[in-house]
């Protein structure tokens, strides 16, 4: 099965003062489906790859979610609309903020959902393997 991507541009805050803007990626794999991808800086020399759950990001569309290395939250414009979200990853002194926009992103996620729906994404694993493999 075929991956799902979707590149574009975010909002670096490197300060509250400053921002650079990225390029980044956002990928899904049907065959690890709970899991999205995300590169950032895909332009650069060195680019920096973040792995997290499927569900976070689509609840970090409408919601505050995620503790430690991973938070989103929706930011709202001036009509109260949700045109994009807060991705803050890392922990302690090492922490970068993005601002991504939320239309494009909720597209693609409803692609990934077509793909793999929501609350099948453990139907093909192979239990007894997994357990043969922890002991």
């Amino acid at each position: 099965m075929k991956k799902c991507h979707l590149s574009l541009k975010i909002a670096h805050w490197v300060t509250p003062d400053l921002l650079v803007v990225l390029k980044c990626e956002f990928s899904y794999d049907p065959a690890d489906p709970l899991a999205v991808t995300l590169d950032l800086d895909t332009d650069g020399a060195r680019a920096v790859r973040w792995i997290f759950c499927r569900q976070l990001l689509a609840d970090g569309l409408v919601s505050r979610v995620g503790e430690g290395d991973v938070v989103l939250w929706p930011l709202l414009d001036d009509n109260g609309e949700r045109s994009s979200f807060c991705l803050r990853v890392g922990a302690g002194e090492h922490v970068a903020l993005f601002e991504v926009p939320a239309a494009p992103v909720g597209r693609w996620l409803a692609r990934t959902w077509a793909m793999v729906p929501s609350g099948t994404e453990l139907e093909g694993v192979d239990w007894n393997e997994l357990v043969q493999l922890a002991e």
